[in-house]
């Protein structure tokens, strides 16, 4: 069914790209309303338009928080054309029908990123652009609604074609928009009050999210997926392609994974290898190269095709390097020109710029079926305060450093998770084994594997108890002389004596880190 456009009412806050919606309303001889700010810039482009005041015949008021929120307003929109008794109504108190309806609300988002300042936050929370929008889309069977300015070509294709009318099809699909954004534009509201009160699992949660990019396939191809964003700066990641192929979903996901361990190393240059969302390598070294090298050292049959992400700048020593390996994705805080040029004649290795990358969001959600999860992020390490030395040997000042270090990498990694260290590298990781005791035997296979010079007075982080001995003894024999675990096994006591008959140290966190 399609509907004529008589008359139509514009209220937006964002009034560029209005002279081609205004020049086709002219032609089909639609008339226009409007108010304030809007009523203005519609004038100074040279077409009529009647201001809301003088059409509803009521003044605006409360600083304009009332101007639109009126029955000749609502009732225009919302009447059902085909209803008898609504046109009688709609007769008796001389309302006209309004047909179209563009809108764009308050910009909230964009004030929330600009100030703190609360009372210029709240005047900003649009009223009487949703009400309008929610009616429109309601009554998509007789009203066109368009909340984006990137619908404003498709109207304008659309009156045309249709001699001035839209089609069905055409106003339900802008009725399914609208409905997303108002549901958008309250989620942000919500979740700004959830959090000015410190409100962490709401009654009610509403999560907000802007499609960025559609992605090729899913974890595999026979998978469909998008990428979303949910921020208020809803317009980028703040990652930056410089170059390569398109990104894929297993790309974000293991660039994601690659970040937020990057993000918990705050010291000196850290370089960190991602495949399949887990480590395969994690270096921090006062060298940037050398960061890299040991890095990459750790698992470089892994580290094959993965992703690296580093947290420093990018020079022609270090893109020499790297041109020598396969990788996906290489993520760092800037590349000079003489690197760029290196790296881009990989062409489909993706080069990313993450100088303005920064991670705000502190939960995390797993969704199944109807049901969601949210928990809040496992930003603690240890606290040294209360690291207990449970076996008579003692770790130096500096051997907690590393431990600390090694425990930081365990918590990213998939449990059951057991990693070794030495010198503030990776050096055998072990990950999402069902037995812990399979963890240990992965990592320490794989430390002998690629770096058996460097098992030797190294350091294994658990990212929970040992329920027996087994594990523990595993490490010993492999070279390992220092243990950082949660401790809380109703085995400790085993464990603690096959550690002093090794004579090797071990501490107890109290803090676990399963990571599922």
């Amino acid at each position: 069914m399609k509907q004529k456009i008589k008359n139509a009412l514009i209220s937006v806050s964002d009034k560029t790209e209005l002279s081609p919606i205004l020049k086709i309303l002219k032609k089909f001889k639609i008339k226009i309303i409007s108010s304030g700010g809007t009523y203005n810039s519609i004038k100074k482009l040279g077409y009529d338009c009647s201001e809301i005041s003088k059409y509803t015949g009521f003044k605006e008021m409360l600083d304009g928080r009332v101007k639109t929120l009126h029955p000749k307003i609502h009732a225009g929109i919302l009447h059902d054309r085909q209803n008898k008794k609504h046109q009688r109504e709609m007769k008796r108190e001389k309302f006209p029908s309004i047909d179209l309806i563009i809108v764009n609300f308050y910009p909230f988002q964009k004030t929330l990123t600009e100030t703190n300042n609360q009372g210029k936050i709240i005047e900003n929370i649009d009223i009487g652009g949703p009400t309008m929008v929610r009616a429109a889309a309601k009554n998509f069977k007789n009203v066109t609604i368009i909340t984006n300015q990137k619908d404003y070509l498709s109207l304008i294709k659309e009156i045309n074609k249709n001699n001035g009318k839209t089609s069905l099809k055409f106003r339900e699909l802008m009725s399914s928009k609208a409905f997303g954004l108002t549901a958008y534009y309250d989620s942000m509201v919500a979740n700004w009050f959830n959090q000015k009160l410190k409100i962490k699992f709401p009654e009610r949660k509403t999560i907000f999210g802007k499609r960025i990019q559609n992605l090729r396939y899913g974890e595999n191809p026979h998978q469909e997926s998008s990428l979303y964003i949910n921020n208020y700066d809803d317009q980028n990641l703040g990652l930056k392609q410089l170059s390569g192929k398109e990104l894929s979903f297993n790309n974000y996901n293991d660039m994601f994974a690659a970040l937020e361990i990057l993000s918990s190393i705050k010291k000196d240059p850290a370089t960190v290898i991602i495949k399949h969302a887990n480590p395969c390598g994690v270096s921090r070294n006062k060298s940037s190269l050398k960061s890299f090298e040991n890095a990459y050292a750790c698992d470089p049959i892994s580290a094959f095709g993965g992703v690296i992400a580093c947290n420093f700048k990018i020079n022609k020593k270090i893109a020499k390097e790297i041109e020598k390996k396969f990788l996906e994705v290489i993520l760092a805080k800037s590349f000079d020109k003489n690197a760029l040029n290196i790296l881009k004649k990989k062409k489909n290795l993706r080069i990313i710029d993450i100088s303005k990358f920064k991670i705000n969001n502190l939960t995390t959600i797993k969704s199944f079926n109807s049901s969601f999860l949210i928990q809040t992020k496992d930003e603690l390490i240890l606290n040294k305060k209360q690291l207990k030395c449970v076996t008579k040997i003692k770790p130096t000042k500096k051997e907690i450093l590393e431990m600390e270090f090694a425990f930081n990498v365990c918590k990213h990694v998939k449990s059951n998770a057991i990693v070794l260290t030495n010198d503030f590298s990776t050096i055998g990781i072990g990950a999402g084994q069902p037995s812990r005791l399979d963890s240990c035997k992965i990592a320490t296979q794989k430390a002998r594997q690629f770096l058996p010079s460097k098992i030797k007075n190294s350091i294994a982080a658990s990212d929970a108890f040992f329920p027996f001995a087994d594990g523990i003894k595993t490490l010993i024999k492999a070279g390992v002389r220092i243990i950082i675990q949660p401790g809380g096994s109703v085995k400790d006591r085993e464990v603690i004596n096959a550690a002093n008959k090794a004579k090797i140290k071990m501490v107890f966190t109290g803090i676990r880190h399963f990571n599922h």
